[in-house]
């Protein structure tokens, strides 16, 4: 029973994606076309397909607008930059990283039980507030942050594939989240929220239940970012990185993880297209936000989720389809 949920179409069909696309990527770097400058652009890439279906789970499905996703990501960079200066080792990586989401669950917690039993902007104000003082808190902390400063020097003990592995492991985790029963109700209290407390589902603890997986999974793409590029600083985890993210989620689609990753890589080639423009770079690139969603309000995906079984299914397995009527109306 438990292997039939594990392998159902939806699984299947994220995993052959994943197969797929690994196998087209190692073909790229064999073939030298993703030389070391495109893999930088390609582990962004990932990273932000991690931070993107962890916040659209919080925004898109659960419903609540949160602003403080770059805080989570500080505190995994910086748990995983601190405790892997000390532990250069494979090991070290794994304990930082459930370090980091240890902290962030916490705290996560800590924003959420009060803040998400209130109506309101109340939820998008405290993540906001939030985040400023995680990243006021590390420029303070100078014995264990190295403040303004930073920390340079950690051991690159990531690569693509392990960013790879981890978005395609958030990935899955989510979207079965979303499919489960916890994952309904949590959609049930985006749809209406009395409606769902008249069903006497308890809804600030999904609200907070989906808040506190958004948060662990911000907490690896961070870790992913110090480990790949050996230096972080306060200024990396602004409010305008937590915006960056949120524009993803919506050009995607709000509550469409499919929606999520296509967002991420468009807005990643975009970007490297982009460079050579120099100080045009972000006016182009809001110009095509801007015309993307005049023509796409719904984002890139809408609600649409990625599924082989579609793409295989027979038109008269489809309700509704002509060939459909035709037989119900003969028999």
């Amino acid at each position: 029973m438990i292997l039939m949920k594990i392998f159902n179409r939806t699984n299947i069909s994220w995993i052959v994606l994943f197969i797929l696309t690994y196998f087209v990527l190692e073909g790229l770097t064999w073939a030298g076309i993703i030389d070391p400058f495109y893999e930088i652009t390609v582990v962004n890439i990932f990273i932000n397909i991690i931070l993107a279906v962890g916040l659209n789970l919080i925004v898109g499905f659960s419903g609540q607008l949160a602003l403080g996703h770059a805080g989570f990501m500080a505190i995994g960079a910086y748990a995983t930059g601190i405790l892997l200066v000390k532990m250069p080792s494979g090991a070290g990586l794994i304990v930082s990283m459930l370090v980091g989401m240890l902290v962030a669950g916490i705290l996560a917690l800590i924003i959420g039980i009060p803040t998400l039993r209130l109506k309101g902007d109340y939820f998008a104000i405290a993540t906001l507030g939030a985040s400023e003082i995680i990243r006021i808190a590390i420029l303070n902390l100078p014995d264990l942050t190295n403040g303004a400063v930073g920390i340079s020097g950690i051991p690159l003990m990531v690569d693509w594939r392990f960013a790879y592995f981890i978005a395609a492991l958030t990935i899955l985790v989510v979207s079965n989240y979303i499919r489960s029963s916890p994952g309904r109700a949590t959609i049930a209290v985006r749809e209406d929220e009395i409606a769902a407390e008249s069903l006497s589902i308890q809804t600030t603890y999904y609200k907070n239940l989906a808040f506190l997986i958004g948060a662990v999974t911000a907490v690896l793409a961070g870790s992913i970012h110090a480990s790949y590029f050996g230096v972080i600083n306060p200024g990396q985890f602004t409010f305008n990185k937590s915006i960056d993210i949120l524009i993803i989620v919506v050009f995607g689609g709000i509550g469409s993880v499919t929606g999520s990753v296509v967002a991420a890589v468009v807005l990643g080639i975009i970007n490297v297209y982009l460079q050579q423009f120099g100080a045009l770079r972000m006016i182009i690139y809001a110009l095509v936000l801007i015309f993307i969603m005049i023509f796409r309000p719904s984002g890139l995906m809408g609600n649409v989720e990625f599924s082989l079984s579609k793409l295989f299914k027979r038109p008269q397995d489809v309700p509704g389809s002509i060939e459909n009527m035709e037989q119900e109306k003969g028999a």
